[in-house]
């Protein structure tokens, strides 16, 4: 039976679809105004300032052939990204969801204290020299694609995410399962990841966010250009000058001719493309799993 909606229900729901599409259209429209501008002439730009119409006049693709000029080097950057964001958002998620269920166990008698240890690195930490130290000479980071994984391959914050989640699955299916004969592994691999799958989708967006957007390790564990991420690639792009000459040496332009500006909202544009376009597929799951962490925990 549909229950009729009261004036006031309607009136509230009016309200709220109306400021949510209003706060929707004020986070889309600087994302817009970029992509307006990676397309708009250089001199315009300098001109008349940035615009949010894109007249035939104003109409150039310069900024892209300038960033695509060396298309090797985009792609090779591109292809180091995507295989540490792949390699460690699986292996982060997947140990972050493990140590949550263990965590989150009754049955597990050192929970409290192991989660106390957990805990406690969030509030201190050894420093910045102290950790650069420990990677450089102890661990060997330098100009190896695991000093881009290893960094940012475990958060507490997310542990504490999965812990919250697994505490909402009822205990009595791993019961149940164990005394069938299941041991743990399957267990976890049967019955708790797929009930898991807003949990997976909230911290795998978290943590491929986090790789994707690194550009800090590289700066520090890589020297070399061939074993540079997109965006340290991007931004030795924008902010060497002598790249720049070499690029208007190349397209037969003086330098002052080089599109700077559209230059960085093309580069913004082709970091965060594929990110805004990998978002809306994981969307209910994110906003699901956020809900049940924050009700459970």
């Amino acid at each position: 039976m549909k229950v009729k909606k009261g004036k006031d229900e309607k009136i509230f729901l009016g309200i709220a679809y109306v400021l949510t599409v209003l706060f929707a259209v004020i986070c889309l429209l600087p994302f817009y105004l970029i992509l307006v501008g990676s397309f708009t002439k250089e001199s315009t730009i300098l001109t008349e300032g940035y615009s949010f119409f894109l007249t035939a006049r104003n109409f150039s693709l310069e900024a892209y052939k300038m960033a695509f000029k060396s298309p090797d080097t985009i792609v090779r950057a591109y292809g180091i990204t995507i295989f540490v964001t792949a390699v460690g958002t699986i292996t982060a998620v997947g140990l972050s969801a493990m140590t949550g269920y263990v965590l989150a166990r009754p049955d597990f008698p050192w929970r409290n204290k192991i989660s106390f240890f957990f805990f406690f690195t969030t509030l201190f930490s050894g420093g910045l020299v102290p950790w650069y130290l420990m990677c450089s000479k102890f661990f060997k980071f330098n100009n190896h694609v695991y000093s881009l994984i290893l960094p940012c391959l475990f958060s507490v914050w997310n542990m504490i995410i999965a812990k919250s989640f697994m505490k909402g699955i009822p205990f009595e299916l791993t019961e149940a399962a164990k005394v069938d004969g299941a041991g743990d592994f399957r267990i976890f691999w049967k019955i708790i990841l797929p009930a898991a799958k807003p949990l997976i989708a909230t911290i795998g967006l978290f943590t491929a966010l986090t790789y994707w957007n690194d550009w800090y390790n590289c700066m520090l564990f890589m020297s070399t250009g061939g074993t540079w991420n997109l965006q340290y690639t991007l931004q030795n792009i924008l902010n060497s000058s002598e790249a720049l000459k070499r690029i208007a040496s190349m397209t037969g332009m003086q330098v002052g001719q080089v599109p700077t500006e559209g230059l960085k909202l093309s580069m913004t544009v082709i970091a965060t493309g594929p990110i805004i376009l990998l978002y809306p597929f994981l969307q209910k799951y994110f906003v699901k799993g956020m809900t049940i962490g924050a009700v459970k925990g």
